[in-house]
């Protein structure tokens, strides 16, 4: 008869993985939703694989070193092609890329478009060999989108802007163990600043998304600024509108601004983007409800062409980095999200309905029934190295304490519009700019990557528990457990994964980072996360590449891969020149990872990745494999 006291005792392998046996077992039925999840990518011979790994065969590559070079830079055995760039033309007619920034805004929406970010891959169900592909197109670089190089000059440049701007759509197939684009394919399209897009769920047609345009508060013009994404079990693509507010200013330069127009960040001469005084669409002076229709989660059908996206309503309204989903116990959809700005909330929406996984297209409406809620963490238990705490999930329903219309708050679709002032009556916990939140395929602990605040202490934002220093100039990595392992609990337990630093520069005190930062793999600014099927959790940074002072020594922006069970971190990989490393998808068989490069030579001092005399640099999407063929990272 087996000992009962000892059923909760893990074994040598569990106890590598982080798993308890109740995790354990959890992990298991959580590989069975990760199948669905992924699209089948996840198998469970996989997980087993995983579990049986050691530390050292987890990481299967040799940290490289930092690099200040305008290329990309991986390890012994790896290569890297460009699988598409900014302004290649998706169809047989579309114009060939412009580098005299001569081209129009028609032609701009018929090419792939600028600075992609956040990415999915979508396989053809029994076709391993031909996938689509969901990239944002975040910005754009008016050093290099006009002629000019300055600011946009006439209504007509604001519309090339917004061309480059919102999600590309392209097909992909695999050629001789070589993924390429398709140019031509029927599913190849923009969706961009000028396209049609509708509203849905508890706010759409409220007077706060009404404009003389769209007096129904149904229809809106436009995605933009779009951060990073998520996937659906249901086959759908989720783009996050980030930093919309820096696209409105005032006609009306003294305008008195509201209490959410200035939380939300507006400024009336808008943030470097100049669009207000050549489209009045962008003037709040004129249309100051046009503001509020940005700010969103996006869902697209990137198999059916034709459809129009919709913006969620019930995600809520801020400055979306993404959206990770997950499901609770007993099958409801959840969507993670973090608002990317400094003092910033955590949130989680829980669907009121289960997901079909029988019948995707009964999930469609899934995301605009359900509840939004936000995140509070306690103080923690202080320790420097590695802070642990507890912490609850409060929900953004209308009614509650603090959100009635007493309070300010007329009704549902108000809390959701002024979500970052709902979750402030509720008191939620003020976070280091909260990033990419991905969830662990193994076990389902949740990551967000914090990745700095410079007023931390500056402007009463306390210091402590998950966002442990003043002036945070690196970063950190946090990650939760959710209660009894279901991701609709209300309560949770946290950590810090990691603390970046500069231990070469600061070997004691709080800018040294944990002690799982070395010299050999420091980085600062950790932004984009991803998990494989095996468990690496993929790090990648868009931070202060001056290589001097506080970041000397880490040289341009960076990928890395961390074991979560050890706290072990490799550098896997350095971009080019004056880029950001965002953006990061697999191929089913875990042979090609697809990673964004963002805005090479931002300021100059690039020519990534054609590197031809005197050519412009071109954001790209790029596609590593291993030269005999393998499994990347192992």
């Amino acid at each position: 008869m087996e000992n009962d006291q000892n059923h909760d005792q893990p074994t040598d392998l569990e106890r590598y993985a982080g798993l308890s046996r109740r995790r354990f077992i959890a992990a298991g039925a959580l590989c069975g939703a990760a199948m669905f999840l992924g699209g089948g990518m996840l198998t469970r011979s996989a997980l087993a694989q995983a579990v049986q790994a050691t530390s050292t065969g987890l990481l299967g590559f040799d940290s490289i070193p930092a690099a200040t070079t305008d290329t990309v830079t991986l390890p012994p055995g790896y290569k890297a092609q460009v699988l598409i760039s900014w302004g290649q033309p998706l169809h047989a007619d579309s114009p060939a890329f412009d580098p005299s920034g001569q081209a129009d805004a028609d032609t701009h929406q018929r090419q792939f478009g600028d600075n992609n970010d956040g990415m999915s891959f979508f396989p053809f169900p029994g076709n391993p060999d031909r996938a689509l592909m969901a990239i944002n197109n975040e910005y754009t670089n008016y050093r290099y989108l006009f002629e000019h190089g300055g600011m946009p000059v006439s209504q007509a440049e604001v519309h090339k802007a917004l061309a480059n701007e919102g999600v590309s759509v392209i097909e992909v197939r695999r050629q001789d163990g070589q993924w390429r684009f398709v140019q031509g394919s029927s599913y190849n399209r923009r969706i961009h600043g000028n396209s049609p897009l509708r509203f849905s769920g508890p706010a759409a047609g409220n007077a706060l998304l009404k404009t003389a345009a769209d007096p129904s508060g149904l229809h809106v013009l436009g995605t933009f600024q779009n951060c990073a994404n998520g996937k659906t079990p249901w086959g759908t693509y989720l783009t996050c509108e980030e930093n919309f507010t820096d696209c409105f200013g005032c006609s009306a330069q003294e305008q008195p601004l509201d209490a959410a127009q200035k939380r939300y960040g507006l400024t009336p001469a808008s943030k470097d983007i100049g669009w207000h005084p050549h489209d009045e669409r962008f003037d709040v002076t004129r249309n100051p409800n046009e503001l509020n229709r940005h700010g969103w989660v996006v869902e697209i059908d990137p198999f059916d062409p034709q459809s129009v996206p919709v913006k969620r309503t019930a995600l809520g309204r801020f400055k979306h980095e993404n959206a990770a989903v997950s499901q609770t116990r007993d099958g409801r959809a959840v969507v993670y999200m973090g608002d990317d700005e400094r003092g910033e909330f955590i949130y989680k929406f829980i669907s009121r309905d289960r997901i079909d996984p029988a019948n995707p297209k009964a999930n469609r409406d899934l995301l605009d029934h359900g509840t939004l809620y936000v995140a509070r963490f306690d103080a923690g238990d202080g320790n420097p190295d590695h802070p642990r705490g507890t912490g609850e999930w409060v929900a953004l329903a209308h009614g509650e304490p603090g959100l009635t219309t007493a309070d300010g708050f007329a009704s549902q679709a108000e809390v959701l519009v002024h979500a970052r002032l709902a979750a402030t009556a509720l008191k939620a916990t003020r976070m280091d700019r909260p990033e990419w939140i991905v969830v662990s395929p193994l076990d389902g602990r949740v990551y967000c990557t914090l990745t700095n605040n410079s007023k931390r202490g500056d402007d009463g934002q306390p210091v402590g528990g998950p966002n442990p220093r003043e002036k945070n100039v690196y970063g950190q990595v946090l990650r939760w457990n959710e209660h009894a392992d279901d991701h609709g609990a209300m309560a949770f337990e946290w950590d810090l994964f990691l603390i970046a630093g500069n231990p070469a520069s600061h070997p004691e005190g709080a800018k040294r980072g944990s002690p799982n930062i070395t010299a050999q793999n420091m980085f600062n600014s950790p932004d984009g996360l991803g998990f494989d099927a095996a468990g690496r959790l993929w790090i990648l940074t868009d931070g202060d590449m001056s290589n001097a002072g506080d970041f000397a020594g880490m040289g341009n922006n960076q990928m890395l891969a961390a074991n979560p069970a050890t706290g072990e971190i490799r550098r896997f990989m350095v971009g080019p020149v004056g880029c950001e490393v965002t953006g990061i998808a697999f191929a089913p068989d875990y042979c090609t990872l697809f990673v964004g490069i963002q805005h090479p030579g931002e300021t100059g001092g690039s020519t990534f990745p054609e590197h031809l005399p005197g050519g412009k640099p071109r954001s790209s999407v790029m596609a590593i494999t291993r030269e005999d063929g393998g499994l990347i990272g192992a």
